[in-house]
């Protein structure tokens, strides 16, 4: 009997995710060598993560989510002699951790819209140039605004199914929900997305 390629990509998941929670619970244990093997293989996982939520800065690059990311990864490095496996997957534990993260850096850079900036660079912007940067941060401005119109529970399916790149089965098992409840999530926030760009094309 020919196995899909669905259920192929879920077996894998599943595998993958086993692994995750083994080398979790070995460094809660202080084990060295798991530790480094666990982050070396979740930190692609929370830069997608903050890359999705953060999107560009001004200077068309990723640098405040990268930064972040950086900062999960040690708060997770710090949480790790807490970890204790509960039934649930190490990665409802480390996007719990990305998305208190991505919350702080928001109401950082609330507070910061009043601060002024240096508008005129001492050295030459790279690649794009100023319009090239200005571009770039404003569609992910723009994305990122598309995506805080959803509800949480649609927007964080969107983010782990799309942006991370979990399976419906990996990402229910993230959030607490069943596979099916995921797709139907994400049906419904991809509508509600559709619905919300229709006006704004008809204007255009």
């Amino acid at each position: 009997m020919r196995v899909q390629s669905s259920d192929r990509a879920a077996m894998t998941g599943e595998r993958v995710e086993r692994e995750l929670d083994v080398l979790a619970s070995r460094a809660a244990q202080s084990d060295a060598e798991a530790t480094a093997e666990l982050l070396r293989q979740v930190q692609p996982m929370v830069v997608r993560y903050c890359r999705a939520r953060l999107g560009r800065a001004g200077g068309g690059t990723y640098t405040t989510a990268d930064d972040v990311a950086q900062e999960v990864c040690l708060a997770v490095l710090h949480a790790l002699p807490r970890y204790r496996d509960q039934g649930r997957p190490f990665t409802a534990f480390l996007f719990r951790i990305a998305a208190n993260k991505v919350t702080d850096a928001h109401r950082v850079a609330a507070r910061e819209l009043g601060v002024p900036v240096q508008t005129i660079p001492e050295t030459p912007a790279p690649g794009g140039g100023p319009e090239g940067h200005a571009i770039d941060a404003d569609a992910s401005r723009r994305m990122r605004d598309l995506l805080d119109t959803l509800p949480a529970a649609h927007r964080d399916v969107l983010l782990l199914r799309i942006a991370v790149g979990l399976s419906a089965e990996e990402t229910g098992r993230a959030l607490g929900m069943s596979a099916g409840s995921v797709r139907v999530t994400q049906h419904r926030a991809l509508n509600r997305l559709r619905r919300t760009l229709d006006p704004v094309r008809e204007t255009a």
